[in-house]
């Protein structure tokens, strides 16, 4: 038996011994003063076009605390009956419902921020099934990765490819994908310059990474040594240290051919006060807002001439599609995206979701399941 619970089977298909209960991460006293606890919970049975997961992994998301937190303008977990939040989750299939043919058992898989979609509307034609109407959120309205074993629509669950292990895979489930459709979105040429507040943290260490296999030429504004080591030793052509600096947006600007960025990324919710003054006099320049702020705490925006004589344009996107994470599992698996992560056991979960909300963490936590 692997630790995967995989035991042989003499037709050559991997069989999976199912416990009835699984271990959770489980969110207490919903709202401002939410704790998580790991539980013992009943491991759900996959309906018909549906596929059961484990989990090896999870990443840990800023959204997560958003759900937990209740502060975003969507009802609370506990209005679908969902205890524990997650989405990036990584594994293997271990048993599949009587109508999926496509997938079979022992296939590598993740969980991704939207569960599932209606599939016949045109925005799930089109490469923007995330906008769907019918969108169902992994961790809000559907139980997320921070349990073991979850279902999965078998058509909207995303294959993970040799090469790439489920401590790279699970995090591209979210950070990777979510940034990588902000690039592809922001149409930005080889050789421009782009700037990314808060470019030391989960996400914005991904787009780092994937600015600079696109040709585009990466500043990172941020704090700290450690992050400042890591930006630069995956891609950044410069740092700018919020906390040292007198002038952030006069430095970037400097930096970025003494005009400005062709594109700012922000994933960092407080830096969209500054985010504009990074474009300089650039013309043409794309604000990009990523980052999810508690609702009602932020704006963005200027004097509306600015953006008529800079041709600026501020623009949002949510999460990547099924196409954006195949895309980006495949800049891992060319070795074009590095693992930055730190690993936490299961049962130091929690320890791990106080350290992401006291801003406490580099990179991604990722949780396994096995240890």
């Amino acid at each position: 038996m692997t630790s995967n619970g995989e035991t042989g089977a003499s037709n050559g298909t991997p069989h999976y011994d199912i416990p009835k209960e699984c271990k959770a991460g489980v969110v207490v006293n919903e709202g401002p003063n939410f704790h998580v606890e790991v539980q013992m919970v009943p491991v759900p049975e996959p309906g018909p076009d549906e596929v059961l997961l484990k989990l090896n992994t999870t990443g840990i998301c800023y959204s997560d605390l958003h759900f937990m937190l209740n502060d975003l303008s969507l009802p609370p977990m506990s209005h679908f009956g969902v205890r524990s939040p997650g989405h990036e989750g990584a594994g293997v299939i271990v048993k599949l419902g009587s109508n999926v043919k496509h997938l079979k058992v022992g296939d590598r898989a993740g969980l991704k921020p939207v569960w599932d979609t209606c599939g016949n509307c045109e925005l799930c034609w089109g490469d923007q099934e995330t906008y769907c109407k019918g969108a169902v959120f992994t961790g809000l309205a559907q139980t997320g990765s921070y349990q073991q074993y979850v279902v999965s629509p078998a058509r909207y669950t995303s294959p993970i490819p040799d090469g790439v292990d489920d401590f790279i895979a699970g995090p591209i489930m979210c950070s990777a994908s979510t940034i990588y459709r902000s690039l592809v979105e922001s149409k930005l040429q080889p050789g421009e310059w782009a700037v990314f507040p808060g470019g030391g943290g989960g996400v914005g260490i991904q787009g780092v990474q994937l600015a600079k296999a696109m040709g585009l030429r990466p500043i990172v504004i941020d704090s700290g040594t450690a992050k400042k080591d890591l930006c630069m030793s995956l891609g950044a052509e410069a740092f700018v240290d919020f906390k040292e600096s007198k002038d952030v947006a006069a430095e970037v600007v400097k930096i970025a051919d003494g005009i400005g960025a062709h594109g700012v990324f922000v994933t960092a919710p407080s830096a969209y006060n500054t985010a504009i003054g990074l474009v300089g006099d650039r013309v043409g320049a794309k604000v990009m807002c990523i980052g999810l702020p508690p609702a009602g705490s932020t704006t963005i925006g200027t004097d509306p001439s600015f953006f008529a004589f800079k041709n600026l344009t501020v623009s949002g996107t949510l999460v990547g599609s099924m196409k954006d994470t195949a895309r980006a599992l495949d800049y891992a698996k060319r070795g074009l995206l590095k693992p930055i992560y730190t690993v936490y056991p299961i049962d130091k979960l929690p320890e791990a979701v106080e350290k992401l909300r006291k801003g406490e963490i580099a990179g991604r936590a990722v949780v396994d399941f096995n240890a």
